[in-house]
């Protein structure tokens, strides 16, 4: 596979040394039947091997990790009696999962739903969202509920999205400096629904695509369930490398690229106005459509909420550029109302996809969010002043539980990037599980299989006192006990 980027190749197969360059250095080192077996295990519920791909013969395997053909026989038959993989005559061995067993996406949102041992429920520090604005939203549900049987005397479907929350959406758009007409808006059941539309439409499985290194774990799931190679811009805590990014693009000619360029998740980032303009200006040269995700612009602590990225385009030079966004960061994760800005033309191809997969959205879910969009100036203030104290509460957490970690204070956004030192994130969240703290491992953000192995992303979205015990049960987790096991960062090959 070319670029080298993701596991879940064209044809579904994984070779030897591409599992290889994701196993932990102890299993490399010490090859048993048990510990490879876990490891591989631990790869699939992590999404680093996709569901339903092709995993090496026995004896290749065996020849890459330098291990003997009866360790890996031994580590696939304990996967089988597990529902890990299947096998069949002829075919191979494919990965899967345990009936009921929750997939990555699933498990890292609802969590482990483990308990510390005194009883108390576990520690959510694994989701970047707020609980909803109750005051706000009982007043929406009330301002929806008479609004409602005028509806319901019709059959219900707007594939489009309300005609008045399509107005709204692309009011606001224009407000912030972007013009926009409502039949530029596809409303969405989220701005995860929005991108996989925007990915199923634009990008055919083995086409290249790039994002951002590291980037919305999520986004990450989408792209390599739809089997694309993923090449990538590197984020450090100084930013984004346009330079090597321009160079890649000329070089890749990628047909979509994936971008957070707004309080970057997870590191937090702001991208520079000459830089955005030196990233539309590259995307539209080498003909690459330019996905860019807006749903943490409201989040804005410390400077202004920016622009959208597409405003800074001359006249007609931005109609390669798809903005998605969403209420689930502003107002609340259970109100699934997303949006997706782009040409007319656009935005009708992208509803006929939506309509293959779900016909329509939800009326009243669309409903209740118009007075919320509309009201959005009014109560977001408060939600910022909540987030800033929570934001100071877990820096402060910080420095007292774990002063040998380190942070860059991002100007918005919902989350730290905390670098933790050494190559153990994957360790300690498992051990941090048992602690009952369900936390975001870098690896899960890394484009390349195996990386951020030294980073936590830990939101500060939580009360004040449920971060510090949090940040207590990790301080734990990380200095008590046995030592915990390095992950060595190897380079990802091509098989």
């Amino acid at each position: 596979m070319a670029n080298g980027r993701v596991v879940q190749t064209a044809d579904r197969t994984i070779g030897s040394r591409q599992l290889a360059a994701l196993l932990p250095a102890e299993v490399l080192a010490r090859p048993g039947y048990r510990a490879l077996a876990d490891a591989v295990r631990t790869l699939i519920l992590d999404g680093r091997i996709a569901l339903h791909v092709r995993l090496p013969a026995e004896r290749e395997l065996a020849e890459a990790i330098g291990a003997s053909r009866a360790t890996v026989t031994g580590a696939y038959d304990l996967l089988r009696e597990s529902g890990y993989v299947r096998s069949r005559r002829g075919s191979g061995t494919w990965t899967e999962l345990p009936e009921g067993h929750r997939p990555v996406g699933a498990h890292a949102i609802v969590g482990a739903g483990g308990y510390h041992a005194d009883g108390d429920p576990g520690i959510d520090l694994a989701i970047a969202a707020m609980g909803a604005p109750e005051d706000s939203l009982t007043e929406a549900v009330a301002w929806a509920a008479p609004r409602l049987p005028a509806f319901a005397r019709h059959p219900g479907y707007h594939p489009f999205g309300l005609p008045d929350l399509r107005t709204a959406i692309a009011e606001r758009f224009t407000r912030r400096g972007l013009a926009t007409r409502p039949e530029q808006i596809l409303v969405t059941a989220g701005a995860q629904q929005a991108f996989a539309l925007v990915t199923s439409m634009l990008c055919r499985p083995g086409d290249r695509v790039m994002t951002e290194n590291p980037t919305y774990a999520n986004a990450l799931d989408a792209l390599r369930h739809a089997r694309l190679r993923t090449g990538s811009i590197a984020v450090s805590d100084a930013g984004w490398d346009l330079e090597i990014a321009e160079s890649a693009l000329r070089q890749t000619v990628p047909r979509l690229a994936y971008v957070i360029p707004d309080f970057h998740n997870p590191t937090g980032a702001l991208m520079p106005e000459e830089q955005r303009l030196r990233l539309l200006a590259a995307t539209r040269r080498t003909g690459t459509w330019l996905v860019v995700d807006e749903t943490i612009a409201d989040i804005a602590l410390d400077v202004p909420a920016p622009a959208p990225l597409a405003s800074l385009a001359p006249k007609g030079g931005a109609d390669h550029v798809v903005t998605i966004g969403s209420l689930s960061k502003t107002h609340w994760g259970g109100l699934r109302v997303g949006w997706i800005r782009a040409t007319a033309k656009m935005i009708t191809e992208l509803t006929a996809v939506r309509v293959a997969a779900d016909m329509t959205g939800s009326v009243l879910d669309q409903l209740v969010a118009l007075p919320l969009l509309e009201g959005l100036e009014r109560t977001l203030p408060a939600r910022l002043d909540r987030l800033r104290g929570q934001r100071a509460a877990l820096i402060a957490s910080l420095e007292r539980h774990t002063p040998e970690w380190s942070w860059q204070v991002p100007p918005g956004g919902l989350s730290l990037w905390v670098d933790l030192g050494e190559p153990v994130s994957s360790a300690l969240a498992d051990r941090a599980a048992a602690a009952g703290v369900n936390i975001g491992r870098g690896a899960r953000f890394g484009v390349d299989p195996g990386t951020f192995e030294h980073r936590l992303r830990i939101p500060y979205t939580l009360a004040a006192e449920r971060l510090d015990e949090g940040v207590r049960r990790l301080a734990e987790a990380f200095h008590g006990g046995v030592p915990l096991p390095s992950a060595v960062e190897r380079p990802y090959w091509v098989a």
